[in-house]
Parts: structure tokens; C-alpha cells; sequence
């Protein structure tokens, strides 16, 4: 396996793990304003998913530059455009795939609100996972 092959495996590593403490900050703050509120579908979820998946974001920025892809130079407006461009993207693959799971599928078995609404949130984590690799690989913290 060449040099940059391997590279690439530990950033996708390194991914991987950012994106198991971003989706734990998701999942808890979606949660959290379930519990206070006692909605767990409708436009409501998906306000909820919205600020829970900026709030994993912005957590994603600081831990995928400084480790996963290792990017020392200063914070740049050019990459905070790109970085917010990404994702505004993935936030809309994000909060349609967790709505339209939530919204548009019942729940299978049985499943409470609040267990479905926990469903489509992580339904939703592989296509936001694949969206955001390749636009911060690719855009945001390329070499």
C-alpha cells in the first residue's frame, strides 16, 4: 500500500472517530430538546435535528482540521466559507434523510416517537458521514 494510500486510511480513521463524538453531541442535544419539549416529530424534529447537527458540526471544523486532516495553517475565511459550504450541504442530506424518516416511514415495531426520532437521526449519520469525508478531503482541507 502506497504512502497516501495509508494516509488516507488513518484520516478516514480519524474521521470516523470525530464523527462517533460528533454523532454522540447530535444525538444528545436532539434528545435533550426532545425531553424538554415532548416533541418528537413534525417541523419540530426537524428544528431539533437542525440545532443539534450545527452544534456537532462546529465541533466536527475544529477536531478534522487540527487532527483528522492535520491542517496547521491559520483559520482563513476561504476555508470557513468552504467548511460552511460543505456544510449547509451536508446539513440538508442530514435533516432530510432524519426527517423523511421520521416524518414520512411509521415506525417500525412499535417503535415511541422518541426511539423512531433517535432512528432516523442515525439513519441519517452513513450519508452525512460520505458527503462530509469527500468535501473536507477534497475541499476544505486539501493539500
Amino acid at each position: 500500500m502506497s504512502n497516501g494510500k495509508i494516509q488516507t486510511l488513518f484520516q478516514l480513521i480519524r474521521f470516523g472517530m470525530v464523527g462517533v463524538l460528533n454523532t454522540l453531541i447530535d444525538l444528545g442535544i436532539l434528545n435533550l430538546l426532545i425531553f424538554l419539549t415532548g416533541m418528537a416529530t413534525g417541523w419540530q424534529f426537524s428544528a431539533f435535528k437542525g440545532i443539534s447537527f450545527v452544534v456537532a458540526i462546529t465541533n466536527s471544523y475544529f477536531w478534522n482540521k487540527f487532527w483528522t486532516f492535520r491542517d496547521k495553517d491559520k483559520v482563513a475565511v476561504k476555508e470557513i466559507s468552504q467548511f460552511v459550504a460543505v456544510g449547509i450541504g451536508g446539513f440538508f442530506v442530514n435533516v432530510g434523510v432524519a426527517s423523511f424518516v421520521v416524518n414520512a416511514i411509521s415506525p417500525i415495531g412499535g417503535a415511541s416517537e422518541t426511539v423512531w426520532a433517535n432512528a432516523g437521526a442515525i439513519s441519517a449519520v452513513g450519508f452525512s458521514l460520505v458527503w462530509n469525508f469527500i468535501g473536507y478531503k477534497f475541499i476544505v482541507f486539501k493539500k
